[in-house]
């Protein structure tokens, strides 16, 4: 496991980067120091899930808020940082789940409060099932789940009810079908003035959106990853969220193309400790569009 200190923003928190071996492939993870002293006095992690278009950057509007906890933001097998040596043929909800896992136990911590946004709601879902006992508390912002899932598993059923993301989804799985020129290609658009009108359906009000988010979207755009994420979760058992014993948030925005309300409903069936906010006037990505609600929320369920 190598180290590494790295610079952070004004008001933040210095970030330490390490490299940690997982059964996916080697895993690129953010440390940034918590307010409670040392890593081992509590053996709790805030940890951060960044979503199947994503990495860790997605979070960094969050980052200035100060926390007792030590946060860690992990770059998933296959996203940001963590694309060599990914296995994403073994790729499954629950092996991502036990790479995340073997993170957190490199690392040294006992317990966790998962945060994770889009995909990593999904897979902070299933560790809070399969790890009752260590998590404290799970928030998921916009999990792509229930819906999604069944997209996956009939896209051109759901074309109608899940436009953009049968759209997204035939768009990388044609991009990986390219291998490396694909990639590159999904990045160099990142670059231009389509950019915005392509993601402006993942955002209630677009055009507030910095034209560096966008290009940072861009840049973590990874087609074969993407395509691996959406097959793991055509073929997920739903049922293992019934073992779920910590405190849920679930969050969505209101104008989100990916998780509609229904989910939300769905997933308080299952689990009996879910409590569901929709935000005003955002899409998919409230951590970007309304990082400062989202953090309250956050704040709050902690707070509890």
């Amino acid at each position: 496991m190598s180290v590494q200190q790295e610079p952070a923003a004004t008001g933040t928190a210095a970030l330490r980067r390490e490299l940690v071996p997982t059964e996916l492939g080697p895993c690129t993870v953010r440390v940034q120091r918590g307010t409670g002293g040392r890593r081992t006095a509590s053996g709790t992690a805030d940890v951060y899930l960044h979503g199947a278009a994503g990495s860790w950057t997605t979070f960094r509007a969050l980052l200035p808020a100060a926390s007792a906890h030590d946060r860690v933001l992990i770059d998933l097998p296959g996203w940001g940082e963590s694309t060599t040596g990914a296995r994403l043929e073994q790729f499954s909800i629950e092996a991502m789940a036990r790479a995340v896992t073997e993170v957190l136990n490199s690392l040294g911590y006992r317990r966790w409060n998962l945060v994770g946004h889009s995909m990593g709601g999904f897979v902070a879902l299933h560790i809070a099932a399969a790890q009752p006992e260590r998590t404290a508390s799970v928030a998921t912002i916009s999990a792509t789940t229930f819906g999604v899932s069944g997209a996956a598993r009939k896209p051109l059923r759901s074309l109608l009810r899940f436009p953009a993301f049968v759209g997204m989804l035939l768009a990388m799985r044609s991009m990986a079908a390219l291998g490396p020129a694909g990639s590159a290609l999904v990045r160099a658009i990142g670059t231009t003035r389509v950019m915005r009108p392509l993601m402006s359906p993942f955002f209630a009000e677009p055009a507030t959106i910095p034209a560096g988010v966008l290009r940072g979207l861009g840049d973590d755009a990874r087609p074969a990853s993407f395509s691996a994420a959406a097959r793991a979760a055509a073929h997920y058992d739903f049922g293992q969220w019934r073992g779920i014993r910590s405190p849920v948030l679930a969050i969505r925005g209101d104008r989100d193309v990916f998780t509609p309300a229904s989910d939300l409903v769905r997933l308080a069936s299952i689990v009996p400790h879910v409590q569901k906010v929709t935000i005003p006037r955002c899409g998919h990505f409230a951590n970007l569009e309304r990082p400062e609600q989202v953090q309250r929320l956050l704040d709050d369920l902690l707070s509890q």
